[in-house]
């Protein structure tokens, strides 16, 4: 949406950028070597009964081919895939029948990122047999991946997900912490998958994914569900968390983590406000919208909100109240270090990682699963992490944690010098 706030994909250097193209590399070799294992273990396993005239099968793995490289929008990966050794012979050629991998043909040097292919595909609505056509063009053949791939796949993937919403988390320090509620249709007939996502800073600035779970409707008891077992395996409280205004997850945060400050979203915030006023109005209203949560200082932004009153309280009144009535959340990311502003005026991280599956509305046909979809979304934002970077001033993070004070974006070093806030006494 044109004048909402920037995201933060901002370029990185040239060091960073290499750690997190050998972070894709490294993790689109894991996935593709997964997905060839599995390819094979179904290919055996469909001919597991026929034997020769000694009893012996005669299909089985036969170590390993010599490694290649496959350039990969990842970049360029080595890749050993496993043999097999097929004695059965074609009655038709009277040659011996010879495995071909769908996935990896021995002709092919290309090779999709198939950590973010499948689950994209899922998400979307596509069914295992949906896959052999839909993933034609990437591979270079019609043959695809075979239903029985992707159900392999498909229960891995339940697998980690259910390991990760398991881990402890009393190791790690969520300083803040971004949520939302991303309604997602995976060809279930009655209801959307409801996915609860949390996405954290740490301490040294880094982004992590921290939590993914299904819920209803994003209700109160979803949330504080999520939250509860956060915390009960070792989640600290983060010191700010960002979130859309309409979420049930406020009262759950409130209730499990009480000393938590709160920011809304800015992103939502625009659009709640304009969907309350004529669409003549827009261009003018986005702009002076932009003069609050783009201002230098918290004071301006202040005065910034007068004008907007000013300007449209008369004839839209209930498009000022959005702005006035969570005036104190709206404003809250002045408190913490200018370079985090732009992380934290929107749920961006969230609503990036989403966007192309965000707003599917047609159910395609055949029964969902809600696990598989919840597995799939897990494996899209752990793709999609691995390109994430920090924060900017990642240094500051732990400061914010420690309870450092800052006064118009900068750090206050000695705060019983910090100059007195407007209608507040000096201090002594």
């Amino acid at each position: 949406m044109p004048g909402l706030p920037a995201d933060d994909r901002n370029p990185v250097s040239a060091g960073s950028f290499s750690l997190i193209d050998q972070i894709v590399r490294d993790g689109a070799r894991r996935m593709l070597a997964a997905a060839l294992q599995a390819e094979v273990d179904a290919y055996i396993a469909a001919f597991a009964d026929e034997r020769d005239d000694n009893g012996r099968r005669l299909v089985v793995r036969n170590g390993s081919h010599a490694p290649r490289e496959i350039l990969t929008a990842a970049g360029a990966i080595e890749v050993t895939a496993p043999r097999v050794n097929d004695k059965r012979i074609d009655e038709a050629t009277g040659e011996r029948r010879r495995f071909s991998s769908a996935i990896l043909p021995a002709w092919a040097r290309k090779s999709p990122q198939i950590t973010e292919v499948l689950p994209l595909l899922y998400l979307h609505g596509l069914s295992s047999g949906d896959f052999v056509p839909a993933l034609g063009q990437f591979l270079g053949s019609s043959a695809g991946l075979s239903a029985p791939v992707i159900t392999r796949l498909t229960e891995q993937w339940k697998g980690e997900q259910r390991a990760f919403a398991a881990r402890d988390l009393s190791g790690v320090d969520y300083v803040y912490l971004w949520a939302d509620g991303i309604h997602v249709n995976i060809r279930l007939e009655e209801h959307k998958l409801c996915l609860l996502v949390m996405i954290g800073v740490r301490a040294d600035g880094r982004k992590e994914l921290v939590a993914l779970s299904d819920g209803y409707r994003e209700s109160t008891e979803s949330w504080a569900d999520l939250l509860r077992d956060c915390k009960r395996r070792g989640m600290r409280a983060p010191v700010l968390a960002i979130g859309d205004g309409a979420l049930g997850f406020w009262s759950a945060l409130r209730e499990v983590f009480p000393q938590a400050k709160e920011q809304r979203c800015w992103f939502h915030k625009i659009s709640n406000v304009l969907g309350a006023l004529p669409k003549s109005a827009h261009p003018a209203a986005k702009k002076q919208l932009a003069e609050i949560w783009n201002a230098e200082d918290k004071e301006h932004a202040q005065a910034a909100v007068k004008d907007f009153q000013a300007t449209y309280g008369a004839k839209y009144p209930k498009a000022v109240a959005k702005v006035i009535d969570d005036l104190d959340e709206l404003l809250a990311f002045y408190e913490y270090p200018a370079e985090h502003w732009v992380h934290l005026r929107t749920t961006n991280p969230i609503e990036s990682t989403f966007a192309t599956v965000r707003h599917r509305t047609k159910v395609t046909k055949g029964p969902g699963s809600r696990a598989a979809g919840l597995a799939m979304a897990f494996k899209l934002i752990e793709s999609a992490q691995a390109r994430w970077r920090a924060v900017n001033a990642p240094h500051l993070v732990a400061l914010v944690r420690a309870g450092a004070k800052f006064r118009k974006g900068k750090l206050i070093e000695r705060p019983e010098e910090a100059p007195a806030i407007e209608g507040q006494p000096a201090a002594a």
